[in-house]
Order: structure tokens, then C-alpha cells, then sequence
């Protein structure tokens, strides 16, 4: 967890730990906070999905998380931040990533929260594979 008035930003193996996304953001002087939370779903691209493989190249992408972070609270009114993503082979209704956003106000937190999973998608560089019945295939299509 991350300390008071530092983000939690993390590439990781392990389950997402909801509950302590969000009490990395949580503090006394924010009105919004807003937690997007990425499942695996069963269904993508009109075909039935089995489960997901993530890679990431490890130290670029948390040096990328943190700078989103970063933009997030001096360019979008965000005071603290949580973007944890994981990697590995997922089952069907884990979570891929969570991101979580504290604010002085909601507007803020909506804002900074989509910007985030936004971009994140567009520049981190994680990688996922979808398993299907008859094989898989890494996704292309980033946004």
C-alpha cells in the first residue's frame, strides 16, 4: 500500500487487492474518488474468451504509470492517484487493472479516472493475448 500522499503504482503478478487501491487514494480532503476496475470478460470480438495472458515490459511500464500519475495530479486536478495493472495468465472475471482517483471534487476524479485507463491503454506497454477454444491471438488493436 502505498504511503499518505504517495500514489500506488504497480505492474504486478499477483491479484489486484481492491480494497487497498482504494485506500491508497482515500484521504480527509477529497470529495470524489473514482475507481475503474478492468475485468476479464468472456466474450470479445464476437468470440467466447477463455482467459487472458498480460505482458509488460516491466521498468518502462511503471516509469509510464507513474508519469500518467503525474499528469494526472498537476495538469488535472487529481491528489492522488492508484494504477495497478497485472500481468499473467488471467481467469475469467479477474481484474486486469484498477485505477483510482481522489479529488477535491467529483468532476476531477471522473476526469483524471478516465483519462487515465485512456491513455494508459494507448502508451503502457502491456501486451495481451486472448485465449480462445481453438487457440489465441495477441490483441493489435490498441486504441
Amino acid at each position: 500500500m502505498a504511503a499518505p500522499g504517495l500514489d500506488l503504482i504497480a505492474v504486478q503478478e499477483r491479484p489486484i487487492d481492491v480494497a487497498a487501491v482504494l485506500a491508497a487514494v482515500e484521504g480527509p480532503g477529497e470529495g470524489g474518488v473514482v475507481l475503474f476496475l478492468g475485468r476479464v470478460r468472456d466474450q470479445a470480438r464476437g468470440r467466447p474468451v477463455r482467459e487472458l495472458d498480460y505482458q509488460a515490459y516491466g521498468p518502462m511500464a511503471q516509469l509510464e504509470l507513474e508519469a500518467l500519475a503525474r499528469h494526472a495530479r498537476e495538469c488535472l486536478g487529481a491528489a492522488r492517484v492508484a494504477l495497478v495493472h497485472r500481468t499473467g495468465r488471467l481467469a475469467l472475471g479477474e481484474v486486469a487493472v484498477a485505477v483510482a482517483v481522489a479529488a477535491p471534487h467529483r468532476p476531477q476524479a471522473f476526469e483524471a479516472c478516465r483519462w487515465l485507463i485512456d491513455t494508459l491503454k494507448q502508451r503502457v506497454p502491456i501486451w495481451k493475448k486472448e485465449w480462445y477454444a481453438d487457440g489465441g491471438e495477441w490483441i493489435t488493436d490498441r486504441p
